[in-house]
């Protein structure tokens, strides 16, 4: 029976640039790789089912926006196949609603925010007049579990009514309502970074959250700025949510507080920068992917 050391699942055509460096970083350490997209997916299955094609570890990027991933998925996992975010973990850290009560209780700081159930659940709320005040204007509408890249967020919200159009849009769903966040500015640029947990270490980034656009986090802005807890609060995510591999947003509000905005992004976009204005630096790519391989090569120990 063929046996690989890792099965990279993806059906995004701009994750061709991430599954070829991993693919060649993996050669670099003789590790055997095995790709799996919408092509192949039923021949796979098939072969795995009938114990005839075995992965070791496995790498989804597709199950989010392909269900028949799912399936996959969870026939590995009880397998025992180590999965890299596993499925059940995936769903709990990003249910917004749930990650914001628990970041509560662990002591990070996140925006003010008012939690509503499901239109299905309760087709009618109550929001205070105090409520909006406190909140601000304008202010952050979220879906608490169906926003990826961005999807269904509303970032100029202003009144009751946007919220009560906003959640018959995703019906099913509970929503999060935030104050918006303004950042301190540091020589010019906003207090914003995305903080990547890449396999029990932290790479944090500049992300500019009106442009988009990542810049390189030196060692001397870290100190200068002292911006050491960016690492200390994304570990402490990582210990909530048990994951492999996420990032989260983190700014730097007026006030100096540290303000986790985006809680936990499982399916980050690894588009490279040297191809993508608003791609991620290539030697940030680079870094996730041989913590990546590193990890798989010592038995994908979760510290």
């Amino acid at each position: 029976m063929p046996v690989f050391d890792l099965g990279l699942a993806y059906v995004w055509e701009f994750d061709e640039d991430f599954i070829d460096l991993i693919e060649l970083e993996a050669r670099k350490n003789n590790l055997k790789t095995f790709r799996i997209t919408n092509d192949n997916f039923y021949e796979v299955y098939r072969l795995v089912k009938k114990s005839e094609l075995k992965f070791k570890s496995y790498f989804d990027r597709a199950a989010d926006v392909d269900e028949e991933f799912e399936e996959l998925n969870a026939f590995l996992e009880a397998r025992g196949t180590q999965m890299i975010n596993p499925h059940k973990k995936v769903l709990h850290a990003i249910d917004k609603a749930t990650m914001h009560l628990e970041f509560i209780s662990a002591g990070l700081d996140v925006p003010y925010s008012i939690i509503i159930p499901p239109h299905t659940d309760f087709e009618n709320i109550f929001i205070s007049v105090d409520d909006l005040r406190v909140l601000g204007r304008p202010f952050i509408i979220k879906p608490c579990n169906n926003t990826g890249g961005g999807v269904g967020v509303v970032t100029g919200a202003e009144s009751l009514k946007d919220i009560l159009t906003e959640r018959r849009k995703n019906s099913d769903d509970k929503y999060i309502i935030q104050e918006k966040i303004y950042p301190k500015i540091f020589n010019g640029k906003r207090a914003w970074f995305r903080c990547f947990w890449a396999f029990n270490e932290v790479i944090p980034v500049w992300w500019d959250d009106q442009t988009h656009l990542y810049s390189m986090l030196s060692t001397d802005e870290i100190k200068n700025f002292r911006l050491k807890k960016l690492f200390t609060s994304t570990k402490k995510i990582a210990e909530i949510t048990k994951l492999d591999f996420f990032s989260t947003e983190i700014a730097i509000s007026e006030t100096n507080k540290f303000v986790i905005i985006d809680y936990v992004n499982d399916q980050c976009d690894m588009r490279l920068q040297s191809k993508y204005k608003d791609g991620i630096p290539d030697i940030v790519v680079n870094k996730i992917i041989k913590n990546l391989i590193s990890f798989i090569k010592t038995g994908s120990k979760r510290k």
